[in-house]
């Protein structure tokens, strides 16, 4: 049983499961706190405990929510209780309210944007200190307190049961290259595929490809690469569905017959490319580290060395084989030319996924860390 819990495919496939968990025991030991030792409004730890564990977060994205939690609900709190003394000195709800007013305009302004976070936290913190300003000093710092032993509390549970990106990435990234290489072989063995199903497959492919794109930022920080290599994968991903989508679109037989011609040279190997670059991908890493780096090295010598972002199709098109003999249609030119590039991503990312497979063991990286 633990043996699964640690497994990081297991977190991936319940990580819905495991987030729901880790927000339950999150939310038991708020109550427990702040009732065992009889802490005035505990509410509102609880409050504060689901605003921010409540949205699955990854862990490569805690220790910057970690501070951005931390500055808006400080800057909320003294806010607040600034409110709180204004109403006791001036006596005026008018004032206050539009006090009030004018900060949560101010929050609101800069809630679209990059300090979004802050601005938001800082409303709702403020808002809970203060109330509408009639809140007495004594309970506007017990409700400060309650906030950040929320935020303390949702940490430490976050940390204690972490949701890492780079699974999700990689297994993402592993379903759609088999998906690509099932399409692949349809294409190049002339199998008939109904065109609702085409359609629902590359809305399956895109559907991945858009929730790869939001992993990328927590992905960066969890493996320490630099963001615009991911987004080197990332483009090369989107290339390549965009290449299969438009080989899908033949639907005669003498265009079909062009395309099977055209791939009869290379629509093994490509396959089983994308088959390997998907098992690298499902398990390389802390367990599977020589086999994985042997999945995505075959192949990858045509481009390493001459920078995996930087070759040309021309180049690339040098360490090809020569067009097909018996083949000098010029409507042949499309498909060939076409399946060449197909070829020339699938090799390019295998390059760049290669580059990074040494840091895909994140725990064993945090035991290095930590020693």
């Amino acid at each position: 049983m633990w043996r699964a819990l640690t497994s990081p495919y297991y977190r991936y496939r319940n990580a819905k499961v495991i987030h729901s968990v880790r927000v339950g025991l999150a939310m038991l030991a708020s109550i427990l706190a702040t009732s065992g030792i009889h802490i005035p409004h505990g509410i509102w730890a609880s409050v504060t405990l689901l605003v921010v564990i409540g949205g699955l977060q990854h862990q490569g994205n805690i220790r910057k929510k970690a501070a951005e939690r931390a500055l808006g609900t400080l800057l909320g709190a003294v806010i607040g209780l600034a409110l709180i003394v204004v109403q006791a000195i001036t006596g005026s709800v008018s004032l206050t309210y539009v006090l009030m007013s004018l900060v949560a305009a101010v929050c609101g302004y800069y809630a679209i944007g990059k300090p979004g976070y802050v601005a938001l936290l800082a409303a709702i913190t403020m808002c809970i200190v203060a109330g509408h300003g009639d809140n007495l000093i004594d309970t506007g710092l017990w409700r400060t307190l309650n906030v950040i032993l929320g935020i303390v509390i949702a940490l430490v549970f976050s940390f204690a049961l972490p949701l890492h990106a780079t699974y999700s990435w990689r297994y993402r990234l592993a379903d759609n290259l088999r998906e690509c290489a099932r399409v692949y072989a349809q294409v190049a063995g002339g199998v008939h595929v109904d065109t609702d199903e085409q359609v629902q497959t590359f809305m399956r492919l895109n559907a991945r490809l858009v929730q790869l794109r939001a992993l990328m930022p927590s992905v960066a920080k969890e493996i320490d690469v630099p963001l615009a290599r991911l987004e080197q994968v990332q483009r090369l991903h989107r290339s390549l569905l965009s290449a299969l989508e438009m080989l899908c679109t033949g639907t005669g037989s003498y265009e079909q017959a062009l395309v099977r011609v055209a791939f009869a040279e290379r629509s093994e190997t490509v396959r089983r490319a994308l088959l390997a670059t998907a098992r690298a991908l499902r398990f390389g890493g802390g367990r599977h580290p020589e086999a994985a780096q042997r999945a995505l090295r075959p192949g990858a010598a045509q481009v390493a060395g001459r920078g995996a972002g930087g070759m040309t199709g021309e180049a690339v098109r040098e360490t090809m084989p020569g067009e097909p003999q018996g083949c000098p249609e010029p409507r042949m030119q499309g498909p060939y030319w076409l399946s060449l590039r197909v070829e020339e991503q699938v090799e390019r990312l295998r390059a760049l996924l290669l580059e990074t497979e040494p840091r895909w063991n994140i725990e064993r990286a945090a035991t290095h860390r930590m020693v």
